[in-house]
């Protein structure tokens, strides 16, 4: 297991009981580098949804037990927050939820001459997506091929 992966695993495994305890919901944790700078960023919801105060809990909980335990051996900055509107689809439970959803998918290299689609998600499984187009069709494009899969957002 990869440093990321391992970081990512031990930080989940914290967490889980917390979420428990507190009726959140963890979304995802991920160790990334931007812009030259290392972050964990733990994503949590709840219904009706997350507040300032819900982060703060939970990342004062998660930076203490972090300090406890100094496994991560970057400096890093340590986030926590809502997922967002714009939020990638990851998990299986991300699409049990966003079944009946409108969504946008982003393909790695063009299908039937376009890498944008946006439809009703229909169904997935492990290899693949199915969604409704405008126009009533369904398309079924393989997990493998896409690049960005979130939930569409009006304004």
């Amino acid at each position: 297991m990869a440093k990321r992966e391992d970081y990512e695993a031990k930080t989940e495994s914290f967490l889980m009981p917390l979420m428990k305890e507190y009726n959140y919901e963890l979304v995802d944790v991920e160790y990334v580098k931007e812009a030259g700078n290392w972050y964990l960023r733990a994503y949590i919801d709840k219904e009706g949804g997350i507040a300032v105060d819900d982060c703060e809990i939970i990342s004062r909980k998660l930076g203490e037990w972090l300090d406890e335990n100094d496994f991560i051996t970057d400096s890093y900055i340590l986030e926590v927050s809502s997922p967002g509107l714009g939020r990638p689809l990851k998990k299986d439970k991300d699409f049990e939820r966003s079944i009946g959803a409108e969504v946008d998918i982003r393909l790695y290299k063009a299908l039937n001459k376009q890498k944008e689609f946006n439809g009703t998600l229909q169904s997935y499984n492990k290899e693949t997506v199915t969604i409704a187009l405008e126009d009533g069709t369904e398309l079924m494009i393989n997990r493998s091929e896409i690049a960005l899969i979130r939930l569409a957002f009006d304004f």
